[in-house]
């Protein structure tokens, strides 16, 4: 239900923004459809997966440990939300490793910041996200995993925001309080930057970035975004091998 809510906000503030509207109309056929597409199979699909099938998975291995963890529900959501968020920096960092970034480039070929394109992803990229497998063994384990999966909804949220064009004013009270720890939409822009910019990997936390030195500062959005693509539709969506792209990849970890 958060996620719907922030997905509807966000989509509603879309349609009243010029800028986005210009963008929607110039946006090709196969970027809506890679872009809906990747939507309703990470929105949709995955969390039907985590449910159907990756869940039972954990039942089926582990038999005598369903709700074998209490813990406080801060704590839980702690876990959800804070130490998740250190495992996906990784997760999103391998993504940007030469073995990884063929299938992970097509989130890369957005060119400006817009929560429709948040999901923009080869398909079975999905099953490398941490997310999926990750999620469904604490709601398995936890005793009380609803501060768990609040926790991970917040994530999804917020993903949604820092794909969008909307960000806090620099001089305002918000921005103020947010920016010296979150990852804002500006911060991300920089990680889409049609620059070379090996950085800003993390989802809630600017601090994986800044411990691990890949957190590039900035206090305002990046004018040039996403890579090229001269690939069909249907080797983005299912085997993104070989697209041209710039030399935003960088092979360290």
């Amino acid at each position: 239900m958060l996620i719907f809510i922030f997905f509807s906000v966000l989509l509603t503030l879309t349609g009243f923004n010029y800028q986005q509207r210009i963008h929607f109309r110039q946006k090709k056929i196969s970027e809506w459809i890679l872009d809906i597409s990747g939507l309703f199979f990470q929105g949709v699909i995955i969390p039907a997966l985590q449910i159907l099938f990756v869940y039972k998975i954990y039942n089926f291995l582990l038999p005598n440990y369903q709700g074998i963890i209490f813990i406080h529900p801060i704590l839980a959501f702690c876990l959800s939300f804070i130490l998740i968020d250190y495992i996906y920096y990784w997760n999103h960092r391998l993504f940007h490793n030469k073995l990884l970034w063929s299938i992970h480039q097509v989130h890369h070929t957005v060119t400006q910041m817009d929560v429709i394109g948040t999901s923009r992803n080869t398909l079975w990229t999905s099953f490398l996200i941490i997310y999926l497998w990750i999620h469904p063994c604490f709601i398995y384990l936890l005793n009380e995993p609803i501060w768990y999966i609040l926790g991970a909804s917040l994530t999804s949220g917020l993903d949604l925001w820092r794909h969008s064009i909307f960000t806090p004013k620099n001089n305002s009270f918000f921005y103020q309080i947010l920016s010296p720890w979150l990852i804002l939409p500006q911060d991300h822009s920089w990680h889409h930057a049609s620059e070379n910019i090996y950085g800003n990997f993390g989802a809630n936390f600017k601090l994986w970035d800044k411990i691990h030195g890949t957190y590039f500062p900035s206090s305002s959005m990046t004018e040039k975004l996403g890579i090229k693509s001269d690939f069909h539709l249907w080797k983005q969506l299912f085997l993104p091998f070989h697209l041209k792209y710039s030399n935003q990849v960088n092979q360290k970890l």
